[in-house]
């Protein structure tokens, strides 16, 4: 039997999890805030609806939802990203945002996969994190995205939840700085430091697992807190090294970024991410990570396209 899912954020993840949804003939309701499908819809082939987070008058449509045979929408993917071009704050989208969204909710949603991110934890010195590590975020989508996982973790759908904390998400035309390793210019930023990174298509498998897990359970005992990464954290310079490498471009070279710029902060978060809770999880539903590492993952998407 066919499920209905709800989608907030269909962009370079939620995309791929509403691809593998259609793959179970499943349906998807996504939301956005444009006039007209964006084009990762229209390749989903999703059912589509106008729909602006930020604003709950147009959320009204959620408890009208109707698919080609009736079904009602059983769960929730918040996948919403930042658009820093837009109007309304990280907090307002994230936070306010899931709040609005829970609120307009059909009373057929059982149950809410959040995703959230490993920027809600504070800089570590090098040090491992995981679900029982403090939270002490100090960026601004770190705290938004905290404040987000306490509107949940308070409504009634929490308890039949699960948070995930993504890594750095990469994949297909997400490498960062490869137009300046192909004209070998520097990198502004660190070399030393730590990347946590997760290829999308494991997220998007892992998502959609997560899915078919809180559905299974007759429980309600979540949130769930999951961290999701690879588990292999690598020195921001073996990365982009590797990358060059993979692209026949000289070694990379690097410069000190400004010291308010978002690279900098991202390198003064210098925490390695555990992902032995998700790795234990996995192994009970009979799953395992495609890309393990970095290398994997990069092998697969400058080997395959190397114009990428």
């Amino acid at each position: 039997m066919s499920a209905t899912r709800i989608l907030f954020g269909i962009g370079y993840l939620g995309s791929r999890v509403a691809n593998l949804w259609r793959d179970q003939r499943d349906y998807t309701w996504a939301f956005t805030r444009r006039d007209d499908p964006t084009e990762a819809m229209i390749v989903a082939r999703t059912l589509t609806g106008q729909a602006d987070v930020t604003r709950p008058e147009t959320l009204t449509c959620l408890r009208e939802l109707a698919t080609p045979d009736s079904q009602q929408a059983d769960s929730l993917l918040y996948a919403v990203g930042y658009d820093r071009t837009t109007g309304p704050d990280i907090h307002s989208v994230y936070a306010n945002g899931l709040q609005n969204v829970l609120a307009a909710l059909p009373a057929s949603v059982t149950r809410v996969i959040y995703i959230s991110t490993t920027g809600v934890y504070g800089t570590a010195g090098g040090g491992w994190v995981d679900e029982t590590t403090p939270t002490a975020p100090h960026r601004d989508g770190g705290k938004a995205s905290l404040a987000a996982e306490e509107i949940l973790r308070a409504h009634p759908l929490g308890r039949r939840s699960v948070i995930l904390r993504l890594a750095g998400i990469y994949g297909p035309g997400r490498v960062p700085y490869l137009d300046k390793l192909k004209a070998s210019e520097p990198i502004a930023a660190p070399s030393a430091g730590w990347l946590n990174l997760i290829h999308v298509d494991d997220a998007a498998r892992i998502v959609v697992a997560m899915d078919r897990w809180l559905a299974a359970r007759w429980s309600s005992d979540g949130p769930h807190v999951f961290c999701v990464s690879d588990g292999v954290p690598a020195v921001r310079g073996e990365y982009y090294a590797e990358a060059a490498r993979l692209i026949g471009a000289p070694p990379p070279q690097f410069t000190t970024p400004p010291a308010d710029s978002p690279a900098a902060a991202r390198a003064g978060a210098d925490r390695r991410v555990s992902n032995a809770k998700l790795r234990k999880w996995m192994a009970t539903q009979g799953l395992a990570l495609q890309y393990p590492s970095y290398r994997e993952g990069l092998a697969q998407i400058l080997n395959s396209n190397p114009a990428i």
